[in-house]
């Protein structure tokens, strides 16, 4: 059974720290960036989120998003799915999407990334 509770590190040296489990599967908690994000300007921001029913699947969807706390306005939304592989270890597979302010419609192209 896969729990997003706890702490988790990515490849890059982000860090997630899920600090609330909800019953109903919502979950909040920080993210803080790696080295290889390259940007110092960020700090540990919010994250609030939600996973599919552990009683029903044992290796969970979930998603969460994350308000980063910079210069910048920018929200990122990440997608993926918790698995537990026969050693009982967890490991989380994601994609993200990261979203920056736009000042005109005609700059909305390059805001996503």
């Amino acid at each position: 059974q896969c729990l997003l509770s706890g702490s988790w590190r990515s490849d890059t040296g982000c860090r997630m720290v899920v600090s609330v489990l909800g019953k109903d599967g919502s979950f909040s908690g920080s993210y803080l960036p790696g080295a290889a994000a390259g940007n110092s300007e960020i700090l540990t921001s919010p994250l609030k989120g939600s996973q599919q029913d552990v009683g029903l699947v044992s290796q969970p969807i979930f998603f969460f998003t994350v308000h980063w706390h910079s210069e910048t306005t920018r929200t990122t939304a990440f997608l993926g799915q918790c698995y537990v592989d026969t050693n009982g270890e967890e490991t989380l597979h994601a994609l993200w999407l990261l979203r920056e302010v736009a000042n005109s419609p005609a700059e909305d192209w390059k805001a996503t990334r």
